[in-house]
């Protein structure tokens, strides 16, 4: 038995909101679909006007246009994709379109939108979508033949369509959020999402009249420190932005003919965009367009660096013939295996940046990563008391490049490994000869004829010195005779206080202590050998003293 009628598929409105006109909550996302749609037009410009009074925006495009039936069987046509024919436009550009339900995103964010297009010496199409009867339709389960777009009135678009030769118009009005961000914000934020803007000359992007340009991340720019590039990125922002590093450029090498850069800034806050709560991350993209933004987020390391990094990653080899995009175009399907592979290898070079981030930090006497293990909590705080002290020393103001300047911070940075040594070393031994001296007062340990000989002579000397210094205050918080006495002394005192058959350790130490010890009080630079020797003895007079006060 055969069907007396043939049936075909019917489509409720309702499957807009379930596709895309609730799925799109970024405006930026809601601008990036219009000028992709623009770039996939073969446009030279996009034009983007903004009526805060009348909460409404335009935008505007000289791209190739729609006849009618481009605009009812393409763009109308919720799934259309130009992709199923061929990967490049008219002009040799790589569509960014794919789905062909990004379109709806410009249903989500304004009660009515106005679009009309035409090509060269056509005349207008188009119409009117108002989400009031749209909310209508899908309430009444209408199908998509039951609901007609409204006729467009050319008066809505006044002057955007004077000398408009070819292209497409979208108003939109009253938008349902409001326009909260200014037009700074907006170019801001399209300068950082829509690279294919300022990679390719043959494509510009307006804001009110002024173009996007390099000079809107100009303070991004003037706010970064380090520079990690991907397989040498030909990117302008790079080469005429970054001009104020404050360390060489470190090139990175990474697989599939991945390219872009990561970058790191003074603060925090310097990532911020404007007075506004949203933040420039390390964005992925493909074939110019960002796909996911704040990768970072798929393999996080609970790093400080983490808090200074952005930049952008190009993988244009994620897009070849499958579809690895989410629905809302704003990120990629998480198991797919060419993106974990990507991630992967990211992975490893992001390890490689953060120890790179630390290092240079702390050369330019600036705070690193405390959870970093390969520097020493002592080693850190003690390159940090350097970095404090030392910058009062380097002229602040002037030219930068001016040589006595250059020549002291030349000064300075030499200082910064033997000072974190010094500094420490410094700390151990002023804390270790005063917990001695507390354990021999305390304990009442009897002061041998050579320690107070030396304490005499150490007295008189200070006293000739203060008089030939005119200086008649007490310099010694608690001149007691302890405190004329140092680590070789006191080491004795305790060492023969204690029974006859202990090894008397803490004398022996101290004794090798003793020139390397006098040569860091009086600031000298020590030898290589004579910092290993250093770290040794210090490290058992610690202990030693340790043991001594715990009473073993």
């Amino acid at each position: 038995m055969t069907n007396s009628r043939l049936f075909t598929f019917a489509i409720s409105l309702s499957v807009l909101d379930h596709l895309g006109r609730n799925l799109y909550r970024s405006f930026a996302t809601v601008l990036g679909e219009a000028i992709s749609n623009s770039w996939d037009a073969d446009a030279d410009n996009v034009w983007l006007y903004i009526d805060k009074e009348k909460n409404s925006f335009v935008i505007k495009d000289d791209g190739d246009g729609m006849t009618s039936d481009d605009f009812q069987n393409k763009f109308l046509k919720i799934g259309y994709s130009k992709r199923r024919k061929e990967n490049k436009s008219r002009r040799g550009r790589y569509y960014i379109g794919r789905k062909g339900i990004g379109k709806l995103a410009l249903l989500s964010c304004a009660d009515r939108i106005h679009i009309i297009s035409k090509i060269k010496n056509g005349q207008y199409v188009g119409g009117i979508i108002d989400n009031s009867g749209l909310n209508t339709a899908i309430t009444e389960d209408l199908s998509t033949s039951d609901y007609p777009l409204e006729e467009y009135n050319l008066d809505i678009f006044g002057k955007h369509i004077e000398n408009h030769e070819k292209g497409t118009i979208l108003y939109f009005e009253n938008i349902q959020e409001g326009i909260k961000h200014n037009l700074d914000f907006l170019r801001k934020i399209i300068a950082l999402n829509f690279r294919f803007s300022l990679l390719d000359n043959s494509f510009n992007i307006f804001v009110d009249g002024k173009k996007v340009t390099l000079d809107d991340l100009n303070d991004l720019a003037q706010n970064t420190q380090f520079l990690w590039s991907i397989n040498m990125p030909n990117d302008p922002y790079l080469k005429e932005q970054l001009t104020n590093l404050r360390k060489p450029e470190k090139k990175i090498a990474m697989d599939d003919e991945i390219t872009g850069f990561i970058a790191s800034v003074k603060k925090p806050r310097d990532l911020k965009i404007m007075d506004t709560e949203e933040r420039v991350g390390i964005d992925l993209f493909v074939n110019g367009r960002v796909r996911e933004t704040n990768i970072l987020k798929r393999i996080p390391t609970a790093r400080v660096a983490e808090n200074y990094l952005y930049g952008q990653i190009h993988f244009n080899k994620l897009d070849d013939d499958k579809d690895r995009f989410t629905s809302n175009r704003e990120a990629i399907i998480p198991n797919d295996e060419k993106f974990i592979k990507f991630l992967d290898n990211l992975k490893k070079k992001i390890s490689e940046i953060l120890e790179d981030w630390d290092k240079w930090r702390l050369a330019i006497k600036e705070e690193g990563d405390p959870e970093n293990p390969r520097i020493t909590r002592r080693e850190r705080t003690s390159r940090g008391l350097y970095n404090a002290v030392s910058e009062e020393f380097v002229t602040s103001n002037g030219d930068p490049k001016d040589p006595s300047k250059k020549k002291v911070e030349d000064w300075v940075d030499a200082l910064g490994d033997d000072a974190t040594l010094n500094f420490a070393s410094y700390a151990e031994c002023f804390v270790s000869e005063n917990l001695v001296r507390k354990h021999i007062q305390e304990n009442s340990v009897s002061i041998s004829q050579e320690a107070q000989t030396e304490i005499d002579m150490r007295k008189n000397n200070e006293t000739q010195r203060k008089n030939e210094a005119n200086i008649s205050i007490d310099i010694r918080k608690m001149p007691n005779d302890m405190s004329y006495l140092s680590m070789d002394h006191l080491a004795n005192l305790v060492d023969k206080s204690k029974d006859a058959h202990k090894d008397p350790g803490l004398s022996r130490d101290a004794k090798e202590y003793k020139p390397i010890r006098d040569a860091l009080m009086h600031t000298a630079l020590l030898t290589d050998e004579a910092k290993t020797k250093l770290n040794s003895v210090r490290a058992n007079i610690k202990s030693r003293v340790k043991n001594l006060l715990s009473g073993k």
